[in-house]
């Protein structure tokens, strides 16, 4: 296995319209789709080639069980537990003139606990939603997850500055101490270290073997056992950047387990987080590259 991706597996909903009517009804486009910070990690991970995983809990309901058949038909292993109690997690991004908001249901998602996992989660990397560990109900099973990893790479993404800065930055840090990875955009890396792009990612490559700074359309910064490699990003018709992250993410961590150059493999992480920002999905429109 290259990947196991612990945490997130939900369902995205995205709504097109011009200004809400509240109260009332407005005529736009409603778009239903498989989602999820770990699902989407894990299958951009396999369309690259990489051997993908996604732990996970999900609700024991329709959502839950085409969840777990997409996953399958895009190559990745679903290892999903079905929770009885819960109803799987829900993300809601509405749009409308040009102002992107988002509403977040975790659902089952944040019922994941240590007994879902394996005792030892081996692998080329393992990736640890952020939000699991910036969640108050699932931090423990968060690093429950960091201290079973037995791969090259174990990361963790910051997942949200708005999270992170009611969690602290030296929470957030010391509790995520047995990881060897971290990944962050801009306003991510400028909470946790109070500087931007290289330096930031300069900063964070002196706790962490692997730091990488995701900086939207002007590309990546990412420095690995001490060398700092810089990547130019790909002009692109942005559409959605949600789970651009992601898929940068999956990429990158899959290629690495794979032996790719890392130079080549931040590349390729590039080039996946675009094919993203310029599409309406989270999943890459083809089962493989």
């Amino acid at each position: 296995m290259d990947l196991i991706a612990v945490g997130d597996v939900m369902i995205d909903v995205r709504t097109d319209a011009p200004a809400l009517a509240r109260g009332g009804d407005v005529h736009g486009r409603v778009l239903l789709t498989p989602g999820g910070t770990s699902a989407n990690a894990a299958v951009w991970a396999a369309w690259d080639g990489a051997a993908a995983r996604v732990l996970a809990r999900v609700g024991d309901d329709l959502a839950g069980r085409l969840l777990e058949a997409s996953l399958a038909e895009r190559g990745v292993e679903p290892a999903l537990r079905f929770d009885p109690e819960a109803s799987t997690g829900t993300m809601l991004v509405v749009v409308e003139e040009g102002e992107r908001s988002m509403v977040a249901d975790r659902g089952a998602s944040a019922r994941l606990a240590p007994e879902d996992l394996p005792p030892i989660l081996e692998a080329g990397s393992v990736l640890v939603s952020g939000y699991l560990v910036l969640h108050p109900a699932t931090t423990g099973v968060a690093l429950e997850a960091i201290g079973r990893a037995r791969a090259p790479f174990v990361a963790v993404d910051a997942a949200s500055w708005p999270l992170i800065e009611p969690f602290g930055v030296d929470r957030f840090l010391d509790d995520t101490v047995a990881a060897t990875a971290v990944f962050a955009n801009d306003r991510e890396a400028e909470v946790l270290t109070g500087r931007t792009g290289v330096e930031a990612a300069r900063s964070l490559g002196e706790r962490f073997r692997l730091a990488a700074v995701k900086r939207g359309p002007a590309g990546a910064v990412m420095v690995l056992d001490g060398t700092c490699l810089d990547a130019p990003g790909e002009p692109v018709d942005e559409v959605d950047p949600t789970g651009a992250g992601d898929a940068f993410d999956g990429v990158l961590l899959g290629a690495l387990a794979r032996g790719v150059e890392p130079d080549e493999a931040l590349a390729r992480a590039c080039h996946a987080g675009a094919l993203v920002a310029a599409s309406e999905r989270s999943w890459p429109a083809e089962v493989s590259g």
